[in-house]
């Protein structure tokens, strides 16, 4: 298995690890476990220790100071920004009118990296994002959830907002993280965002019962700490260091599809056809614009 196959198989399983983070994450927040400021708090300080903890195995590198500036900018959009209007978008919002919003992604990535980077647009992945946008619209549209949002357009706002900064996040982190080790890069980028976080959810954490937990509530919290933080942003930049950021934002495509299989195993949703179409649409349109276009001789 090449690089590339390495780097779609992570980015794969980032949508996994997000896509089950909707429905999961919701249940702790909904039930007052943790308030969704504390909650991003939590995460980010549980991930930080694992990025640190991990880094020993790996490569010391430098940071040159001109580049300070950048891990500083990308842990505003990438871990303040992103995570706080997430998550407090994803407790007034469903998770598949969430995961459907995120679906925005790809357009605002493939704009940004065609301005920025200089990446080019081939007919072939028009088509696929074109596709995969349908069925994206499809299953936000017709698609119907068990579970209603308290504020559901206030919340479907704030996770555009989040959108918005994640596709910011991508494009500035794609020269960083062809520069330094995924590691390296995301070591720091969390120690700066965690130090911004503390004035926003050090109240909300502190309020945290934690001997009310269920064992089903610390597995939840374990997974969203583990799973859908430490391991997609671990994940993340090794992808976008091996494909083309466009690439990397069209796998969001997947979110809403994972999202309601997920609500669905939990009866929490229901299978129609519309569905199926729509997913059928998602992943026609993620494989094309995925397949490796082949060189003429």
């Amino acid at each position: 298995m090449d690089s590339r196959k390495y780097a779609l198989v992570a980015l794969f399983t980032v949508q996994l690890l997000y896509g089950l983070n909707y429905t999961i994450a919701k249940t702790v927040m909904n039930e007052n476990y943790i308030k969704p400021f504390g909650f991003v708090l939590l995460r980010v300080i549980g991930a930080t220790v694992l990025f640190w903890l991990i880094s020993f195995f790996f490569p010391k590198e430098k940071i040159e100071k001109k580049d300070y500036i950048k891990f500083v900018v990308a842990a505003i959009f990438g871990m303040v920004v992103n995570l706080l209007f997430f998550f407090k978008g994803l407790e007034y919002t469903s998770p598949i009118h969430a995961s459907s919003i995120m679906t925005i992604i790809p357009v605002i990535i493939l704009v940004l990296s065609s301005y920025f980077l200089k990446e080019k647009i081939t007919s072939k992945k028009i088509v696929g994002i074109v596709i995969a946008l349908c069925g994206a619209l499809v299953l936000t549209i017709y698609g119907k959830s068990g579970r209603a949002g308290d504020n559901v357009p206030l919340g479907n706002l704030l996770i555009l907002i989040n959108a918005i900064s994640y596709s910011i996040y991508v494009i500035l982190i794609k020269k960083l993280t062809e520069k330094y080790h995924p590691v390296t890069f995301i070591k720091w980028s969390f120690s700066i965002g965690l130090i911004m976080l503390i004035p926003f959810g050090y109240s909300e954490l502190g309020e945290v019962q934690w001997n009310s937990f269920t064992p089903y509530i610390t597995f939840s919290v374990i997974f969203v700490v583990i799973g859908a933080t430490f391991g997609t942003y671990l994940l993340n930049p090794y992808a976008l260091s091996q494909l083309k950021a466009s690439t990397v934002g069209t796998f969001i495509y997947l979110q809403p599809v994972i999202a309601a299989l997920y609500a669905l195993a939990v009866g929490a949703d229901f299978i129609d056809a519309i569905k199926i179409g729509a997913m059928v649409l998602i992943f026609t349109g993620v494989y094309l614009v995925s397949v490796k276009r082949k060189q003429k001789k």
